[in-house]
């Protein structure tokens, strides 16, 4: 069973996809946020190619766990989403997976957020965004083969 997985943002989405077993996350690309259709043309392509059964997206919390205004977008963005493919969507939350992924780019694991933040410039910044879609489904896939195992 093979899992795409997507990091929302207005401006770019980043796209990661699972190995075969489920089990390992790997970065895919990024897909520039456009108003026509070609977000769900290209992720089409990718579902079709990689024989996706199943996505993960992730939402996104502030720094209380709550729900964002970014939340919002993703909602509708999920709609598309089941009713262009048809297939389960599943909700990961997200929390600095950005930070996180641009830590791991740079190399820097003892980074403040805000430095963290502030290297975007300095990384190429789609990278960040595959990125951060891989861990947002290593999470979800790590979360899953656990409740499996407990079967």
């Amino acid at each position: 069973m093979r899992f795409l997985s997507i990091d929302f943002g207005m401006k770019r989405i980043g796209i990661a996809i699972s190995d075969e077993g489920g089990t390992l996350a790997f970065p895919k690309e990024i897909i520039l946020n456009t108003k026509d259709n070609k977000v769900l043309d290209r992720i089409g392509e990718i579902i079709k190619i990689e024989n996706v059964s199943e996505i993960v997206i992730g939402e996104s919390v502030d720094f209380s766990g709550r729900l964002n205004m970014l939340m919002s977008h993703i909602e509708l963005f999920i709609t598309d989403l089941e009713n262009a493919f048809h297939l389960p969507v599943h909700r990961q939350k997200e929390f600095l997976t950005s930070v996180e992924a641009r830590r791991s780019k740079t190399g820097k694991k003892d980074m403040s957020p805000s430095q963290a933040h502030s290297k975007l410039k300095d990384t190429k910044a789609g990278r960040v965004d595959a990125g951060a879609a891989a861990l947002i489904l290593q999470r979800y896939l790590d979360k899953n083969n656990k409740l499996l195992e407990k079967k």
